[in-house]
Parts: structure tokens; sequence; C-alpha cells
């Protein structure tokens, strides 16, 4: 089974980021009749921390707004994301889990087959319209067994970005094929051997997958009940070897990325050492915030696959909002959960976020953008929004860091591709058939 494409949008729509608040243009679904009485009674909320590094005024909005409607207070707990996970797992042992919490679109699935979720489609059914306007590729990471566990909430996609004065200043377009990756990489190593043309990071898992994707190759399949790791086909090495040939034969790279997270990379970009990089759609206010000398120097493009004409897929990255089972009032939690998601306060985090909405009719007033930051994204979510696969043993694949450990071999030299390929391949199997 292949379910790793996730057409984002209807055909023929293009969405953007960059959203400004709405003040009733959109079409949303119709509401649910009657409220829901909650009064004297108090939900309990984790949120991520640092998504919207200034969400103090939006958390209260949206706790005075639901206090208003139903009669119930909202407790929102901030959790940070390096130490949610262990968070969840200690608190679904312990009975102690919070009514609603946003969890990550890999972590949906493994909550839902621990038992800790509750299905949402009886409630997601009741509102009309809602179905059909959920983001599709969300809707697809968080449903597990055929049911819903994860009402979608925002999602980003990673693209390529570049410094559009330095591509200027060399004359060169923003790259279209691969060929074009490596004649820009030669150039700018020719003219400015002090940056690096395109960072290859070794501990970044979701800046390899769309080399794999983009030339024919998967992640993993399934077939049955059964995983099969495919980063050793033909196709995929030859998306990894050209991925980090980057660093190890063109030597855009350095040897110290071998180490490097997305947020290593990140900064050296914001400090000039980085001419291209793979980065989310999230992250261009992030730069220029870091370093405002980078307003009007950064450029986009999506990423193209190895036939022309053809996009490399990319991660679809998000995240849910999850009503977990030891909640006492499921209705009162699915009414907090729909007004996150759905209307003013779903386009009111996406626009302070930088992220695209969980609903597709939250984004009709941002349609028609020209935004150079913002059309290339838009592009690759609307054609190339992918996901890893959906099972609850991926997560063991990330804690063992199967992938990184793959590439960061390939990159200090320890083992050439096709070793290391299928290495990476027997251990990611055997993790998610555990």
């Amino acid at each position: 089974m292949k379910n790793r494409i996730l057409p984002v949008i209807a055909l023929g729509a293009v969405a953007t980021l960059g959203l400004a608040a709405c003040s009733g243009g959109s079409t949303q679904p119709a509401a649910s009749e009657g409220p829901v009485d909650g009064k004297g009674q108090t939900l309990n909320v984790w949120i991520m921390k640092g998504t919207n590094p200034d969400a103090t005024a939006f958390y209260d909005a949206v706790s005075a707004e639901f206090e208003e409607k139903t009669g119930a207070k909202v407790k929102i707990e901030e959790v940070q994301w390096a130490d949610a996970h262990d968070r969840f797992v200690t608190s679904i042992a312990g009975g102690t889990t919070p009514d609603i919490a946003e969890t990550g679109t890999t972590w949906t699935a493994e909550f839902a087959d621990a038992g800790a979720l509750l299905a949402l489609d009886e409630y997601v059914d009741a509102e009309k319209g809602l179905r059909d306007d959920l983001v599709e590729g969300l809707a697809v990471a968080g449903t597990y067994g055929e049911e819903l566990y994860g009402m979608p909430w925002y999602a980003g996609v990673r693209s390529i970005m570049y410094r559009a004065d330095v591509f200027e200043e060399l004359g060169l377009s923003a790259p279209e094929s691969w060929d074009d990756i490596v004649a820009a990489g030669e150039a700018i190593k020719a003219a400015k051997p002090e940056m690096m043309a395109y960072a290859v990071p070794g501990d970044a898992e979701f800046l390899v997958y769309p080399w794999v994707w983009g030339a024919g190759g998967e992640v993993a399949t399934q077939k049955g009940d059964t995983w099969t790791s495919e980063l050793d086909s033909k196709e995929s090495q030859e998306g990894i070897q050209f991925y980090t040939d980057l660093a190890v034969k063109h030597g855009f790279s350095s040897a110290g990325a071998t180490t490097w997270k997305e947020t290593d990379q990140r900064d050296a970009f914001t400090q000039g050492n980085v001419a291209m990089m793979i980065s989310g759609s999230w992250t261009p206010k992030s730069l220029i915030e870091a370093n405002p000398e980078l307003e009007g120097k950064i450029g986009a493009a999506v990423i193209p696959g190895q036939k022309p004409g053809t996009i490399s897929p990319s991660v679809l990255g998000g995240s849910h909002l999850s009503v977990f089972n030891t909640t006492k009032n499921p209705e009162l939690a699915w009414e907090f959960v729909k007004m996150m998601t759905v209307g003013e306060f779903a386009e009111k985090w996406a626009a302070e976020t930088g992220y695209f909405p969980g609903v597709q009719s939250a984004m009709e007033e941002a349609l028609a953008s020209t935004d150079p930051l913002v059309a290339p994204f838009a592009k690759q979510m609307v054609e190339g929004g992918a996901s890893v696969p959906v099972t609850p043993n991926f997560g063991a694949v990330q804690a063992k860091k199967t992938t990184n450990a793959m590439i960061q071999a390939i990159l200090s030299g320890q083992k050439d591709v096709a070793t290391a390929t299928k290495d990476a391949a027997a251990e990611m199997t055997e993790l998610l058939n555990q």
C-alpha cells in the first residue's frame, strides 16, 4: 500500500501561507445546533510550546470565548516538544492524560493504538460539510484503523529556500531540476567559497525523504499487516545518492554539517553561511526576525523531482488536536476542539504562526497570493504534500534515528550508499513490524 502522497486541496485550488486574521469572509461548515452546557467544569489542554511564540493573548481570547459560549473554563498548559512524548506516555500509563492535547502527526496513530484517544468521527460528521473541508493530508495522518483520532489543526510543508540576492548577483534562476541545483551550487561554490552552496544536515530525516520520493522510491510500504522498508530499492538509492553527493562529491556542504539538525542549518542560513537548504513554510518569518538584513534576500522554490517537470514530494508537518478517553465530557471537549480548528480562531492561529490551517475553507481569502515566499510552498503543499508511514511503530524508527544514522554513515565515508541503505532498510523493517 502506498499512502504517502497526500492531495491537500481540491484540484485547481492554490493554497497560501501568511494568512491575515479573517473577519468572516470565509465560508465555514455549519456548526451543530445547541450549545453544550459546561458550567462549573474545567478542561485541561496541553499545547506544544514554541509554535506560536507569543500565544498568551490568543489563549486568553479563546478561553474567554469558550467560557462565554459553554460556561466552562479552560486551563491551557504549554509543553516543550522535547519533553512531550515522554509526558504523554507517562500520563497514558497512569491515567492522568489531559482532556485535549496537541498531538504531532507522527504521534496520533501511536496514542490511538494505545487506546488513549477517542474517535472523533461522529462529531466531525455531525458538522455539515466539515468532513469534506478537512485538509486531506492531515486527515490521513490523523486516521488509524479507519477512524479519525486527530482533528486537523495546522500544517506546513518543506521546500527549497535560497539566498535570492546571491542568485541574482550570479545570474542564477530558482532551481527547477536536480541539474539546476548542482549547476547553481557549482557557481556559488566558485564565487563565494566562504558559503555552503547547499547544506546537507546529517541529523534531519525529513530533509532526506523528498529525494527518495522524487526519484520514485518509497520509505516503506505495507502489505496486509506487514511493513517493508524500501530505502534500499534502486530508485531510493538514486535519490539518496544525489542528496549525499551534494556534500560528498560536489563539496557544497561541510563536514561539520554531518551532525546538524534542521535548526542548525537554519542558524547557519541566518548567519549568512548557507546559500540553499530545505526548510519549512513556517520558517521565513523567524529567519528574518533573527537577521533583519535578510529581508528581501530570501527566495523559495518547490523541490524538483528527478524527472523534468516533476515535484519531489515533501513531508507534511503539523499537528492535530486529540481528545483523550479520560475526559469526563467528550461533547464539551469536542466544542473546544472545534473552536480551535474551525473558524475565527483557526484562522488567527494560522496568521500568527505562518502555518496552513487544517480546513480548506479558512484559506479562501489568501488564495490569490503572489508572495514569493508563499506561492512556492503553496504549490509544494498542493502537489506534493506527503506523510511518513502512518503506523504507531514509526516512532520507534525515529527514536532509533535509523534514517539519520544512514545519512551520517554516508556523509562520513563509513559506508557507501548501497551498504548504508541496505542496513537502514533492514533495521526499519524490523522496527515497523515489532
